[in-house]
């Protein structure tokens, strides 16, 4: 089935949410302008990585922040994805990525669950403790956010629950745009699914966000890229290539999972 993604790759502004969010709304009305079924936005775009004061800014998926981006996919008929700080109960704070509807409900959620030392996340957050596969009107997807792309675990786990697609909103920075690069096309080709990834641009304490925001397709193929500047890029895809490639080369049905000690 073909679906129109399109990507809002932005500046995240360090603890200003309002600002954030007019950046957001704007891409995303554009993005329902070109016809997207989905926009997606990057990791933490509402506060960038001011974690010191998260407690400040979570809220329960159904408030605050999350709230607005609901009622931006209502107002625009457009699924929207990005993660925000959550409240998880007990003063624990989540990075957390909520899939809202075309009418803005709540089709799934996901909590980051490999926490980024060396972005002191595991000083400040809690990691989410499972994972996310969400039934849309187009076919079943991942959810994962950003340090979980270097897990490779993860996303064999989706594709063996079907998964034809991830979403992956991402702060992934400077020096490490070749890592972004071929990490992204190996879990697209190993797990022959495409993978949908929105990163930041710009610069927060000191470090420099490169974009390059992507989709790549079963293959390992680019589909459209963004360049290092805020943009919106938007492409579509068919989700049957999928079923294609896997039927090609098949690979989940020469697996030998005994030998790998795995299920």
């Amino acid at each position: 089935m073909k679906v129109t993604i399109s990507l809002g790759q932005m500046d995240v502004k360090l603890g200003q949410p309002e600002a954030n969010l007019a950046m957001v709304a704007a891409m995303t009305a554009e993005a329902a302008r070109r016809g997207s079924d989905v926009v997606v936005f990057p990791e933490l775009w509402s506060t960038g990585y001011d974690l010191e004061n998260g407690a400040r800014y979570a809220t329960a998926v159904t408030e605050g922040i999350f709230a607005e981006a609901a009622a931006l996919a209502r107002q625009h008929s457009i699924a929207i994805l990005g993660s925000c700080l959550s409240d998880m109960g007990g003063g624990q704070v989540g990075n957390t990525a909520v899939y809202f509807d075309a009418d803005g409900r709540i089709l799934g959620q996901y909590s980051k669950t490999h926490l980024f030392r060396l972005m002191d996340e595991d000083q400040f957050l809690t990691a989410g403790d499972h994972l996310t596969l969400l039934e849309t009107g187009w076919g079943k997807a991942g959810l994962g956010i950003c340090y979980d792309l270097r897990f490779p675990e993860l996303f064999r786990a989706y594709a063996l629950a079907g998964a034809e697609l991830i979403f992956l909103p991402s702060e992934w920075p400077h020096p490490r745009l070749r890592h972004w690069r071929t990490l992204l096309r190996a879990r697209a080709i190993e797990n022959q699914m495409f993978m949908v990834a929105c990163n930041r641009v710009g610069e927060s304490k000191g470090t420099q966000f490169f974009g390059h925001s992507c989709i790549l397709d079963p293959w390992g193929e680019i589909v459209v890229e963004a360049g290092e500047a805020e943009m919106l890029v938007t492409a579509v895809i068919d989700t049957a290539q999928v079923a294609e490639v896997r039927a090609k080369i098949p690979v989940f049905a020469d697996r030998r999972p005994a030998l790998y000690g795995t299920g």
